[in-house]
């Protein structure tokens, strides 16, 4: 099964590699406003938000409502060529030719991405910026437990621990923030990343997120699009809710560990410096070491010395790196007019967007099966439900929600680890 995945895209198609290649820090200014862009085929590009522009605000506020012009304007700079040498890299296998174009940022794609890639891609960021490829076994043994066949995974850096704990700690405000388009993600006494997804038309709905545990990716939607009406509420979020708070009821506390090589700094919200002073409007950013802005221009004054490493704070006493997903009851807010890809939105206001299914009966169908054909096209008429939730860490739990049944297992895998070149601080 092969999908649009609108915002759900812009973590791992825009914030990973815009972190690392230092085209942007957290703290970055960007306005939010119409613009008008020129695309890769020379045509003109005009997205737009689902609500009211923000005006000039930190890549950190454009995360936690998920603003759409910012990542644009980000995908600009960054190009989308980078951009896809990135997700390839992190397992997506479904990019061609056609996504080189700026709809990239918001999810506008050719074809789409699997729940299963998806996951992948996003297994990334919690495992510290290394891609491991998804298994579903780990050995098979027999009676005597003589192992006969034993599961190999691949695996190869990203990018580095250090921009992958920046980016959790970014991608931790659409949950704790008070505008979050995923606050009801929240699972008490873990840290929690998430990302909602919307395309045009409501036709996916998705939950992208992670703990210090578990990695979930949630979809729903028809195999024949048809515009999802869940009492404005995210049917794929509310899944990923349902099943991760379930998951980690009995698991300690455990929050992101926060590596030697980023720092903090107290920052004005208004300039997206580092706080004086003057500054009224402030709060605690993460750096990349030697990434930390200059002191405020807007308000002069002396500046909050108060960027310091800090050690990491995992208290998990069982130290699994993985991801996790989580419920949904605010729309994700992203709206583009790509005409020639469906795009992420909540709004589908001036999108033009491909035929998708139609369906009547509601079923729920939850695979972890990334060879799935893409059901656009197919004649059927079911609502489908899908959920892949994984740890990629050693020893890795891999849970398959299917009819509201889970099953889990847990397994030790075997990894090969390719060391691939990525910017550090």
């Amino acid at each position: 099964m092969i999908r649009q995945t609108g915002s759900a895209m812009k973590p791992v198609a825009v914030l990973a590699p815009a972190i690392d290649k230092k085209i942007v820090t957290n703290s970055t200014i960007i306005a939010d406003e119409p613009t008008t862009f020129t695309d890769y085929n020379g045509e003109l590009y005009s997205p737009t938000d689902y609500d009211d522009y923000r005006g000039s605000i930190t890549l950190r506020q454009a995360v936690e409502s998920s603003q759409n012009i910012p990542f644009v304007k980000i995908m600009e700079d960054l190009t989308p060529q980078v951009s896809i040498k990135y997700l390839k890299k992190m397992g997506i296998t479904t990019l061609n030719d056609n996504d080189v174009n700026l709809a990239l940022s918001l999810g506008g794609l050719d074809k789409g991405i699997s729940p299963l890639e998806l996951a992948g891609a996003y297994s990334t960021i919690a495992n510290d910026g290394v891609y491991t490829e998804p298994t579903f076994y780990s050995n098979i043994t027999t009676k005597s437990n003589k192992t006969f066949l034993e599961s190999k995974q691949k695996s190869r850096r990203v990018f580095s621990k250090n921009v992958a704990c920046v980016l959790k700690q970014l991608l931790k405000e659409p949950v704790e923030g008070s505008n979050g388009t995923a606050r009801y993600c929240a699972i008490s006494g873990m840290d929690v990343a998430a990302k909602t997804g919307t395309t045009n038309e409501n036709y996916d709905r998705w939950l992208c997120g992670f703990t210090p545990y578990y990695t979930m990716v949630s979809w729903y939607g028809f195999d024949m699009n048809e515009s999802i009406d869940f009492n404005r509420r995210n049917p794929a979020g509310l899944m990923w809710s349902s099943v991760m708070k379930q998951i980690h009821s009995n698991l300690s506390n455990a929050k992101f560990e926060i590596t030697s090589g980023v720092v903090t700094a107290t920052i004005c919200k208004d300039s997206g410096e580092v706080a004086t002073s003057n500054c009224t409007n402030t709060y605690t950013e993460y750096f990349l070491k030697r990434t930390v802005p200059k002191t405020c221009s807007k308000h002069p004054g002396s500046a909050i010395t108060n960027n310091t490493n800090k050690p990491s704070t995992n208290k998990n006493t069982n130290k699994k790196n993985s991801e996790n997903s989580s419920t949904t009851t605010q729309d994700d807010r992203t709206t583009t007019n790509n005409t020639q890809t469906q795009n992420d939105s909540e709004n589908p206001k001036n999108n033009t967007t491909k035929p998708s299914s139609s369906a009547s009966e509601n079923k729920t169908d939850s695979s972890t099966n990334a060879s799935r054909p893409n059901t656009q096209n197919q004649n059927t008429e079911s609502n489908i439900t899908n959920s892949t939730t994984t740890n990629t860490s050693k020893p890795q739990n891999t849970i398959t929600s299917n009819n509201n049944d889970s099953t889990s297992s847990n397994t030790s895998l075997n990894s090969t680890t390719t060391e691939e070149p990525s910017s550090e601080e």
